[in-house]
C-alpha cells in the first residue's frame, strides 16, 4: 500500500499528522528534514509527500522547500506533491504549485481537507502506476511477440491490434483457412500478409486477389487458369491463382463482394483441392492455405441470400477481427510518425515532427478511412508544410473540427464523372476507379474505399476531381 511521507522539521506536526491519517488508514513515513526525505523516496513506495517549506527554525524565505521539491520531482516526476505553507511562505508556494506541485495547504490545517486531498492524490498515483504497469506489460507482450515472428513490419501499440496480431501468429503454422474482418483501410492485408509470413508455406508462394473484382466471365480463368484458345483473346496458356499459389497461401481480400456464381466455384475447389483450366479436361490437384478478407458481415448477407453459408462456413475456421483506427487510438502517433518517415525517405527529405497541435488534431480525428487515411493525410502534410515540422493546418482537417467535416454537396442517381487528368498518383487512381464503379455515385464510392462521404469530397478536391451533373434520360 502507498505511504504518505511527511517532511517537517517539527516533532509536534509529523506526529500531528501522523494520528490524522494512522486514524484514515493511510500508512505514514516520517522525514525530518530533505536528505531523510530524499532518502526515503528512493528506498520506499511512497504515494504522496506533504512537504514543509522551511526545514531551520531561523529560517522564512522557503527555499529549501523549493530545492527538495525540485529534487524530488529529479527522482520522480510524477509523484504527488502537497506544500505545507505559513504566512510568510505563502507566496512561494503558490509559485511552485505553477512549477509543478499537486496543492498548498496553510498552518494550521483543515483536518477534513486534508485527509480529503490525500485520498485523490493517493488514487492518482495508483492509477498512474497501474497505466504505467499496463504501458510495460503492452511493451514488453509486444517485444516478446516481434522477437519471436516476423511481424512484417506493422506499426502498432495498441491493445485491440495487439490481440489481432497474437491471433494471427498463434494459427499461422495450422493450414485452417483464416478469414480476416474488419473496415477497409484498417490493416486486414497486412494482417494476411503476417499469417503466411509465420507459417511453414513461408517460403512458397503468397498470392493476393481482389476477390471483389473478379468479373464472372473471367473469374474461371483468373482462379483457375485457361488454355491457349478457350475464348477470344487467350493467344496462350495462362495460370490461374490457385495453381501459381500451389505449396502456399493465396489472399482473397474483399471475398463479401463475390457474385453466387464465383463463390460456388470456389467452394468446390476448396472441398476437392481440384480444379481445371478454362478449355481444358484435365483436372489438376492443388494445395492451398486460403485467407481471406471482408468489411462486410457476412452473417447478414447469408440471411439476404448474397453469401454461401457452406462456404462461410469453409473460410471462417478461423476469424481475425481488425478493430478500426477509432478503436484503437494509441497506434494513431506511431502511424503518424512512420508514415511521415517514410514520405520523408522516398523524398529524400527530413523527417519532420508533430506538433502538439497537430498530435491533438490527430487523436481528435474519426478515421473513417481508417490506416490509409492516415497513411494519405501524413503524405499531404509532408508535401504542403512550410516549416520543418507538420502542423495541425497541414493535415487537411476541416478548420471548424477535425472530426466534423464539411456538408458535402448533394449528389444525383445519374452522374457523369469529369476526368480532369490522367491518374497521376495510386490515390487518384483509386478514388477514379471507385467512382467509376459506382457510376459517379460518392456515398457508394466512398463505402467502396472505407472512408465517409464528407471525407472523399475532400480527397477529390485535393486532387482535382470534379462531377458532372447530367440530367436523366
Amino acid at each position: 500500500m502507498l505511504k504518505v511521507l511527511v517532511v517537517d522539521d517539527q516533532a509536534s506536526v509529523r506526529t500531528a499528522l501522523e494520528v490524522l491519517f494512522d486514524l484514515n488508514n493511510m500508512p505514514v513515513a516520517l522525514a525530518s528534514g530533505p536528505e531523510e526525505a530524499l532518502k526515503i523516496i528512493a528506498q520506499e513506495d511512497i504515494g504522496l509527500v506533504i512537504q514543509d517549506m522551511n526545514f531551520r527554525r531561523d529560517t522564512t524565505s522557503g527555499v529549501e522547500g523549493v530545492e527538495l521539491m525540485r529534487s524530488i520531482r529529479k527522482l520522480d516526476p510524477d509523484l504527488p506533491i502537497v506544500l505545507i505553507t505559513a504566512y510568510t511562505s505563502l507566496e512561494t508556494a503558490v509559485e511552485l504549485v505553477r512549477e509543478g506541485a499537486n496543492d498548498y495547504i496553510a498552518k494550521p490545517w483543515n483536518d477534513d481537507k486534508l485527509v480529503a486531498t490525500a485520498k485523490n492524490l493517493l488514487r492518482m498515483r495508483e492509477l498512474q502506476q497501474e497505466n504505467l504497469r499496463l504501458t510495460w506489460q503492452g511493451l514488453r507482450a509486444r517485444r516478446e511477440l516481434q522477437n519471436r515472428h516476423d511481424l512484417c513490419g506493422l506499426i502498432y501499440e495498441s491493445a485491440p491490434m495487439h490481440d489481432a496480431v497474437s491471433l494471427a501468429v498463434k494459427v499461422a503454422n495450422s493450414n485452417v483457412a483464416v478469414l480476416i474482418t474488419g473496415p477497409n483501410g484498417s490493416g486486414k492485408e497486412k494482417i494476411a500478409e503476417i499469417v503466411w509470413a509465420n507459417s511453414r508455406r513461408h517460403k512458397k508462394p503468397f498470392v493476393k486477389v481482389n476477390a471483389g473484382g473478379l468479373n464472372d466471365n473471367l473469374v474461371d480463368a483468373e482462379l483457375f487458369g485457361a488454355e491457349a484458345g478457350a475464348f477470344t483473346g487467350a493467344t496462350r496458356t495462362r495460370i490461374g491463382r490457385f495453381e501459381e499459389a500451389d505449396g502456399g497461401s493465396l489472399f482473397l481480400d474483399e471475398i463479401g463482394n463475390l457474385s453466387l456464381n464465383a463463390q460456388m466455384k470456389l467452394l468446390r475447389v476448396l472441398q476437392t483441392g481440384e480444379f481445371q483450366r478454362l478449355g481444358s479436361n484435365t483436372t489438376r490437384k492443388t494445395d492451398v492455405r486460403v485467407i481471406s478478407a471482408t468489411n462486410a458481415n457476412l452473417l447478414r448477407a447469408i440471411e439476404a441470400g448474397s453469401f454461401r453459408e457452406d462456404l462461410y462456413f469453409r473460410l471462417n475456421v478461423i476469424e481475425i477481427c481488425v478493430p478500426s483506427l477509432r478503436d484503437r487510438s494509441d497506434d494513431v502517433l506511431p502511424l503518424a510518425r512512420h508514415f511521415l518517415e517514410m514520405t520523408a525517405k522516398s523524398e529524400e527529405g527530413q523527417t519532420p515532427k508533430l506538433t502538439e497541435p497537430a498530435e491533438q488534431a490527430l487523436l481528435a480525428h474519426d478515421w473513417p478511412g481508417n490506416v490509409r487515411e492516415l497513411e494519405n493525410r501524413a503524405k499531404r502534410a509532408f508535401l504542403v508544410r512550410s516549416g520543418a515540422s507538420v502542423g495541425a493546418e497541414d493535415l487537411g482537417f476541416n478548420s471548424a473540427s477535425p472530426s466534423m467535416p464539411a456538408p458535402a454537396p448533394a449528389e444525383t442517381e445519374n452522374t457523369a464523372i469529369a476526368i480532369t487528368a490522367p491518374a497521376r498518383d495510386a490515390e487518384y487512381a483509386e478514388i477514379q476507379s471507385a467512382l467509376l464503379e459506382a457510376r459517379g455515385m460518392v456515398s457508394r464510392a466512398a463505402a467502396q474505399l472505407g472512408i465517409s462521404r464528407q471525407a472523399l469530397y475532400r480527397r477529390m478536391e485535393r486532387l482535382g476531381i470534379e462531377l458532372e451533373r447530367r440530367p436523366k434520360g
